[in-house]
């Protein structure tokens, strides 16, 4: 269960990794600490999901930085948070959501939160998507940054680990990416981004290149605050 703070819901587990056959398998066992998706602004929604054991890596700007400088920058409007979706109850693995009924256009900003486990998908400040999502083990974390999407396939196969990465949105160069895989308790990735497979869909069909990804660890923010990364 999550413990309510100002209107937002702190909650963790700490894990242990293990490799068995190539694969990382996280044992969770349970730990007090802070987690602070955009999302618990909604005051009911709580995520039983476990949280990395170490802190992710700043990212370092690299050849994805002529992408980001190529996209105009999200007007303040747009990063203001107008609307969270009413989701009830924890937001378990293989767990999504999807809303856009009446949602104006704008721009697209992809939220992900380390410590919570939770993306969000934001079109104008208001959220439209939300799901749990796998990401990177101790030894290979999840960076923390700002990134541009800078490729996009619907079929992809990872160069490095021959592993199918369907509706992958590559991040960076080095191979971090968003894409379609099973999320489950107790694995990791190699520090993409994964997501259910009908959720990564309706993502990779929302998006275009030079969308931004704003990727944080314990960031806490509510309705009528910005998604600009601090």
């Amino acid at each position: 269960m999550g413990i309510k703070i100002n209107g937002a819901i702190a909650l963790g587990l700490a894990t242990v990794a293990v490799a068995v056959g190539g694969i990382v398998i996280l044992r969770a066992q349970p730990s007090p600490r802070p987690m602070a998706p955009v999302q618990a602004a909604a005051a009911e929604r709580d995520v039983t999901l476990a949280a990395s054991a170490q802190p992710a890596p700043a990212f370092t700007p690299g050849a994805a930085a002529a992408s980001e400088a190529a996209t105009p920058p999200a007007d303040e409007d747009d990063m203001t948070i107008k609307r969270v979706l009413p989701i009830k109850g924890p937001i378990k693995y293989g767990e999504w959501h999807w809303d856009e009924a009446n949602v104006p256009e704008g721009k697209l900003i992809i939220t992900v939160d380390l410590q919570a486990r939770v993306m969000s998908v934001f079109r104008g400040g208001y959220e439209i998507g939300a799901a749990a999502v796998l990401l990177g083990s101790p030894e290979k974390p999840t960076p923390t940054g700002v990134f541009p999407i800078i490729g996009k396939a619907r079929h992809h196969v990872s160069n490095i680990y021959g592993s199918p990465m369907p509706y992958m949105q590559r991040l960076t160069n080095t191979g971090i990416s968003l894409h379609a895989t099973t999320v489950e308790r107790h694995y990791a990735s190699h520090g993409c981004v994964g997501m259910p497979d009908e959720f990564a869909a309706k993502v990779f069909a929302a998006t275009k290149m030079g969308d931004r990804v704003i990727i944080t660890s314990s960031k806490m923010v509510g309705q009528g605050a910005s998604l600009a990364a601090s």
